[in-house]
């Protein structure tokens, strides 16, 4: 008896925990701003200590993801190989450097290296309503926040030119 219910706890744990992993596969075509507000503040509250950024998941449709990011905190810089990336913000500001070199750099997979910082690059103010868009293979990082910035992350995938 004590087996059977080690067993039946141990597979609802386990069902609970994959019930709460996004689905690679799912499909989320629409976020209203009240959801987008929900995500915000779940990404405010899971905030780990000096966690410089949490990231929610806004709208999905292979290949393309739409994330929420909250940064808190400078985080590391990062150069993505194979796709652009355009960010939206939708609140705070923040200092965005692009262009230059990674610091520091380490390759995280096959299409994206990471740095502590940027050498040289162009640094600009950006705040509540800006666009940007960062062509792939530019260093990127927001390199200054000014209290906390919440933005909208869109990772473009483009295709590799062949040689």
């Amino acid at each position: 008896m004590r087996t059977t219910i080690t067993i039946l706890a141990a597979a609802l744990i386990g069902s609970v925990a994959f019930a709460q992993q996004p689905d690679p596969g799912a499909v989320i075509t629409f976020a209203s701003s009240a959801d987008v507000a929900a995500l915000a503040a779940k990404a405010k509250s899971q905030r780990k200590g000096d966690q410089p950024t949490v990231a929610e998941r806004i709208l999905q449709l292979a290949p393309y993801n739409v994330n929420l990011e909250y940064r808190a905190a400078v985080g590391p810089a990062a150069v993505h190989e194979t796709e652009a990336e355009m960010f939206y913000v939708i609140d705070g500001s923040a200092t965005l450097t692009t262009g230059g070199k990674l610091v520091n750099e380490k390759r995280t997979n096959a299409a994206n290296l990471t740095g502590t910082g940027i050498e040289g690059g162009m640094s600009r103010n950006v705040a509540k309503g800006d666009f940007i868009i960062v062509p792939e293979k530019t260093p990127h990082w927001f390199s200054a926040t000014n209290g906390t910035v919440t933005l909208m992350a869109f990772h473009v995938p483009r295709p590799v030119a062949a040689h």
